[in-house]
């Protein structure tokens, strides 16, 4: 599979939608993902957003967390995203004293396990007996 494209989330209503999706914790980051809906959906391109909120820390902080979730996404994203799919990654207070790797290693984790709920949601199951989008 080759590499897919990505395009950014700027909307809010995008943002609440992955919200009400699939959700994934990990000690560096909170991983949130929903189908892009119809209108926006394009072959070979996924979609993804960066949030941060006050309780990671200041402005400084924030931004600061938001970069280092964008250089995970770059790194970890193009190979390992499904097209057609909203990701919004949500920084938690850890993402600033995390070590890089760490972060890496949390993203391809949270990914890996939301795919495999978005992979049974689509197949009608929950797989763990929850409904299949929380």
């Amino acid at each position: 599979m080759g590499e897919l494209l990505a395009e950014r989330l700027k909307k809010r209503a995008d943002f609440l939608r992955a919200q009400r999706g699939i959700r994934r914790r990990s000690a560096g980051l909170t991983l949130e993902i929903c189908a892009t809906p119809e209108p926006a959906a394009k072959g070979g391109h996924f979609r993804v957003g960066f949030t941060a909120s006050r309780k990671v820390g200041d402005a400084v902080r924030r931004n600061r967390a938001k970069r280092r979730l964008r250089a995970a996404a770059r790194a970890i994203l193009p190979q390992q995203a499904v097209a057609c799919t909203d990701y919004v990654l949500i920084a938690r207070p850890d993402t600033l004293t995390r070590p890089y790797g760490d972060l890496l290693k949390d993203l391809a984790q949270s990914l890996a396990a939301a795919h495999l709920k978005l992979t049974a949601a689509d197949r009608g199951g929950a797989g763990d007996g929850k409904n299949a989008l929380g």
